[in-house]
């Protein structure tokens, strides 16, 4: 069965320094980083073939002792076309740079390196410090500009592990106490009896509580929950999370919210408690005479 050659749905140079290797990211998100570019940058010259089973990059007899089993095993090139089309391409998982360059490192120290040979190896220590600092996979990112892809995904991936498909059945998830400790800090009259409260306690609740889940929930919670003719929300946020995560997550956070509410002897100090534990800027999260 022939391999399908994948293609990059993202390109562009990785440039290290005086560096500029020519990467990509394929349809199925591996990193790559074209052989000859990177030949070419660490001051290779270009060669179809090896005089070892190793490709040419480590093809050199001097250098093959120092070439790991993990790097041997890992060492499969990839074809891969090009977002413009035109010839396969052949690259190597971008991850395993940092072990091809530490190959000519220790030729180095042991003295094996040819003259033509020490200068990759200047070059291929300059890759190493570079991404000592950060890492290859987020500079491909970066280069290629798929960071704002990945920031996509991971942003659907926590909106569907917090956001139910389906509208869960009303079970009551706020606690009395959160609204008579409310009450209390703000200087209000609390009746048990009545579900009817000003409407700042609903931003005040999504300040305290829902803006504190991870950032996109509030706004996709907002979006999917319907509204009535005169805009009011007919479910109640918590009915659209996740009973595994989601609202496992908001009962944690409540239980805390709750805790700095009793400690506290009115409302300045429980926001100072609140900005403490949970970040935020006093002056625009809370009106003092609301």
């Amino acid at each position: 069965m022939t391999k399908k050659i994948l293609k990059a749905i993202y390109e562009g140079d990785l440039k290290i320094g005086d560096l500029k290797i020519p990467s990509a990211v394929l349809e199925d998100k591996t990193r790559v980083l074209n052989s000859k570019g990177f030949l070419t940058a660490i001051g290779r010259p270009w060669k179809g073939s090896s005089r070892t089973e190793l490709p040419n990059f480590l093809g050199a007899k001097n250098l093959v002792p120092f070439v790991s089993d993990q790097l041997r095993e890992s060492l499969v090139p990839i074809e891969y076309k090009s977002k413009k089309g035109g010839k396969t391409i052949k690259g190597f998982k971008a991850e395993l740079i940092p072990l091809v360059c530490d190959v000519y490192l220790k030729a180095r120290e042991s003295g094996a390196l040819s003259k033509t040979q020490e200068a990759v190896a200047q070059k291929a220590e300059i890759l190493v410090r570079s991404l000592s600092k950060i890492g290859i996979v987020a500079l491909v990112d970066e280069a290629t500009g798929y960071q704002y892809e990945r920031d996509r995904d991971e942003l659907y991936r926590i909106l569907e592990a917090y956001i139910s498909k389906e509208f869960l059945p009303w079970t009551k998830r706020f606690p009395d106490e959160f609204y008579e400790n409310l009450f209390r800090l703000k200087g209000w009259t609390y009746n048990p009896l009545t579900v009817k409260r000003p409407k700042v306690v609903g931003r005040l609740t999504n300040e305290l509580v829902y803006e504190k889940l991870p950032p996109g929930v509030l706004e996709e919670l907002k979006k999917k929950t319907p509204k009535s003719p005169k805009g009011h929300y007919t479910k109640r946020f918590h009915q659209s999370l996740t009973n595994d995560i989601g609202n496992p997550h908001l009962e944690k956070h409540l239980a805390s919210v709750i805790t700095l509410m009793k400690i506290s002897p009115n409302w300045r100090k429980f926001k100072s408690f609140f900005i403490r534990a949970f970040g935020g800027q006093p002056e625009l999260d809370f009106d003092e005479d609301d």
